[in-house]
């Protein structure tokens, strides 16, 4: 395993034993802090405190909030064993501590807390059914679904939107770089959208570059999602869709008239198991000439500059794992490495650092 530097402390011990015991209770009582916090942000508690300048009384906190003097109390009180807020004891006031504020403030934490709460909170408390059977056990609070892409239109709207607000905040973020890459690099023209969602990418695509068409290849209801979204957008014209199931192994790709420049794929293998991920990448290689190639682009977390993005990375997988198919994760190198070499591929140049910690991986024949 090639870990990042930043990523070396997971190599050997960081934490005295009292900061160890600490850690492993912090873990034990996980998910009241969870819920303390992202109450603390809900109730408007951490902004007052952040306006407050010199602080704020409990009773001021009460007369603010509508909250009972009990609420607020049991919230600050757990706001201060978790290290949201800080005291003064002699004047009872409460400022923000610097956790509170990265709480309250950073937007990659915010969507972290939507998600989790919206999407995975109730799910992943059938996480060990899912390590044992290979298969979404916490989708079910959702519906009856075998992957949650099949439900991603039916989703309750809230959980829909901070699943999108997820995806999405996590993958904007790299498309400037991105694009450069792809059509100033590489001069694309043609190009597939695998796995193409609403169609955000693609629309980015026909809008940088005034030449290019897009084929968007996902199953038929998400096509359906992208066509209303996409419907009166500039360059709408230039993108069309493909309704595929890209778990059944029969599917075959689209042959592209005239070839095809590239194959793009954004956060999607990620959905997929590795022996899948093999099947569709040799799917891509039958429809490739030696000047097509394929785009991965994938926050890989043994590439991370910083660890924080590593941890939210490994915690991901388990969202895979309770939630959304069962049988994949948040991959290393090594593990797409692999993948694609037993597709018979190989990877041309790997682009780092895009964005907020994305991986371009350009592959070819």
């Amino acid at each position: 395993m090639n870990l990042s530097p930043a990523l070396k402390v997971y190599t050997e011990e960081q934490l005295s034993a009292r900061d160890a015991q600490r850690l492993a209770e912090f873990i034990a009582w996980g998910p009241a802090v969870f819920q303390v916090g992202r109450l603390m942000v809900k109730f408007g508690i951490l902004g007052m405190l952040r306006d407050a300048g010199e602080g704020l009384t409990r009773q001021q906190v009460c007369q603010q909030t509508g909250l009972t003097d009990y609420a607020v109390k049991c919230l600050l009180e757990a706001s201060l064993s978790i290290g949201l807020v800080l005291v003064d004891p002699e004047a009872d006031r409460y400022t923000l501590s610097k956790a509170g504020w990265f709480l309250l403030t950073d937007e990659a934490t915010r969507v972290n807390i939507d998600f989790n709460h919206d999407v995975c909170y109730e799910g992943w408390f059938r996480l060990e059914e899912s390590l044992k059977s290979g298969k979404p056990e916490g989708l079910r609070h959702f519906g009856p679904w075998t992957t949650v892409y099949e439900g991603l239109s039916s989703l309750p709207p809230q959980a829909q939107r901070s699943w999108l607000g997820f995806d999405h905040f996590y993958s904007d973020a790299s498309f400037p770089e991105a694009l450069r890459i792809v059509f100033d690099e590489h001069h694309v023209r043609s190009l597939y959208d695998v796995g193409g969602n609403t169609g955000k990418w693609a629309l980015q695509c026909v809008a940088y570059n005034k030449e290019v068409e897009v084929t968007i290849l996902d199953l038929p209801q998400q096509i359906g999602m992208m066509d209303n979204n996409i419907r009166g957008r500039e360059g709408a014209e230039r993108i069309s869709g493909y309704g595929i199931n890209l778990l059944d192994g029969a599917a075959a790709f689209p042959q592209r008239e005239g070839g095809l420049d590239a194959i793009w794929m954004s956060q999607f293998l990620d959905c997929f198991s590795m022996a899948e991920i093999v099947g569709i990448l040799k799917r891509a290689k039958a429809v490739m000439t030696g000047s097509t190639r394929i785009y991965i682009m994938e926050t890989l977390w043994d590439r991370q500059r910083y660890e924080t993005a590593s941890f939210c990375l490994t915690m991901t997988s388990l969202y895979f794992t309770a939630i959304a198919n069962g049988n994949s994760k948040m991959y290393n190198t090594e593990d797409i490495m692999q993948c694609i070499r037993e597709a018979g591929l190989e990877i041309e140049r790997i682009y780092d650092h895009l964005g907020l910690g994305h991986s371009l991986m350009v592959v070819r024949c």
